[in-house]
């Protein structure tokens, strides 16, 4: 078992870490592949396609097992890697990235729901996830120094071609040392759910991930997309209800407990999003930083999302899981409360104090929101609930980018504009050419409210995460 759990871990790890050391690589591989306007697509296509792979092989492993589903997902993840290492322009680069994209959605709901089953008890599940958790945060620190390193002493290929070797030595610790008991009855897969859902998700994730890049939510194309995305998953729905073996049993959403939990999950992890997409910016435009120096501030949220989840493993069977996660929630109130206090005049140690408290809390939250999910579902829909889980935390991001980018420009887009001179860098390098003293800091208040605004929809995320925290069921189900 322990060898089996080194590997689910090796695999979280391919995943989580791709996330992070990508990022510091972007500013060499636009000057070798050029395609500038494209690099939000390297994400995005990867976070794309992504989300729909979490709930398809989530099913998927349901049906057919554990074991082969992530031996799957992590084949196509290397093969991912493999070809955006050998990318030979930006558009080849985001193909493949989507690829890699279906490989690392995979990955996720299926070690989850392996060390759900690998672990008998509540606290030994919640130790299992803590090292889960602890994988992500220490991925979030370890992957822009990495990524760095390779970028300097190599190239921005080898970021890519890092993860073969890890990929290969988990797919043969998994194939060895798994041993998973999978009935061989014949099962019907669901393609027409599984087309529609598609079609459907990938419409509306376009269309939010386009709009919070373009900031244009309501163009002809969008209004076609949001009509192709509501036909699909509405159609999507009828074939569910008819289906033999659905590839979303929509039975699930008739499970308070777990709808309690995916709320949270949807607004959590929103909460995150707008943490590591505006504090780099805020570091820069108002504190003046350098990017290493922005990046390196969001260092408390991974370093102090591993100690909650440390914590949160070890409470489990003195508290129970809804107040561990009413103590995470209450956390995520106070720290976004502190950052919505921000301005050019705060200290720094109020960032570290947020961003700090913020990590704690999802560090007791995170691992406990898959716990819950463990004890609420049905063992035969243990990877269909954890993908609809996983899934969610996807779209959440998604969603979240927007809505922030949205309350940012409502808040910042006029009065930069009023200044009359063009697109404004939000990296602090305001050339004093242009510039008067007086004016850069105007922009920096400006910058700095928009921030505010933000990060008081962060709050209010917060708020309605600590109410939904008091009415998660103290028991499973019946």
């Amino acid at each position: 078992m322990n060898k089996v759990f080194i590997a689910v871990l090796l695999a979280t790890a391919l995943a989580a870490i791709e996330g992070t050391i990508v990022a510091t690589a972007i500013p060499s591989i636009t000057t070798d592949l050029s395609g500038v306007e494209l690099i939000s697509w390297i994400y995005s296509a990867y976070l794309l396609t992504s989300a729909i792979a979490t709930i398809i092989f989530g099913k998927l492993a349901d049906l057919f097992g554990r074991k082969k589903m992530i031996i799957i997902g992590i084949s196509i993840f290397l093969l991912g890697s493999l070809l955006c290492g050998l990318a030979q322009s930006m558009e080849q680069l985001i193909v493949f990235r989507a690829i890699q994209g279906i490989g690392a959605g995979s990955i996720l709901p299926i070690t989850l729901t392996i060390v759900g089953e690998l672990f008998d008890t509540e606290k030994k599940r919640a130790k299992g996830q803590g090292w889960i958790s602890m994988v992500w945060g220490v991925s979030g620190v370890i992957g822009p120094l990495v990524g760095g390193f390779i970028v300097d002493q190599l190239t921005w290929h080898y970021i890519f071609l890092l993860n073969i070797p890890f990929g290969l030595g988990s797919i043969f610790m998994i194939a060895k040392y798994y041993e998973e008991e999978v009935q061989t009855a014949k099962r019907k897969i669901d393609y027409a759910g599984a087309l529609f859902f598609s079609i459907g998700m990938v419409a509306l994730l376009y269309t939010i991930i386009e709009g919070s890049n373009t900031q244009n939510w309501f163009g002809s194309k969008s209004i076609i997309l949001y009509a192709v995305a509501a036909i699909a998953l509405i159609i999507f729905v009828r074939v569910e209800l008819k289906a033999e073996e659905p590839i979303v049993p929509l039975s699930l959403f008739r499970n308070r407990r777990l709808n309690i939990v995916n709320g949270l999950t949807l607004f959590v992890m929103a909460i995150v999003i707008s943490i590591s997409a505006y504090l780099p910016i805020f570091a820069q435009s108002v504190f003046g930083k350098n990017a290493t120096q922005a990046g390196l501030m969001l260092t408390p949220l991974s370093v102090m999302w591993t100690v909650g989840a440390i914590l949160g493993s070890n409470l489990i069977g003195r508290l129970t899981t809804k107040t561990i996660i009413q103590i995470g929630t209450g956390l995520l109130v106070i720290a976004t409360f502190i950052l919505t206090t921000l301005s050019a005049d705060s200290n720094e140690i109020l960032v570290y104090v947020g961003t700090g408290l913020l990590g704690v809390g999802m560090g007791l939250i995170a691992p406990m929101l898959i716990i819950a999910v463990q004890t609420s579902a049905k063992r035969d829909q243990l990877g269909t609930s954890i993908g609809l889980n996983s899934f969610i935390n996807t779209f959440s991001q998604s969603v979240g980018a927007a809505i922030f980018g949205m309350l940012f420009n409502l808040a910042t887009s006029e009065k930069l504009a009023s200044f009359g001179k063009g697109d404004i860098n939000l990296n602090g390098h305001f050339d004093t050419n242009i510039f008067s003293s007086e004016e850069i800091g105007q922009l920096v208040d400006i910058i700095a409210s928009g921030i505010r605004v933000v990060y008081s929809g962060s709050f209010a995320f917060a708020i309605v995460a600590f109410v939904l925290a008091f009415f998660i069921a103290k028991k499973k189900p019946i």
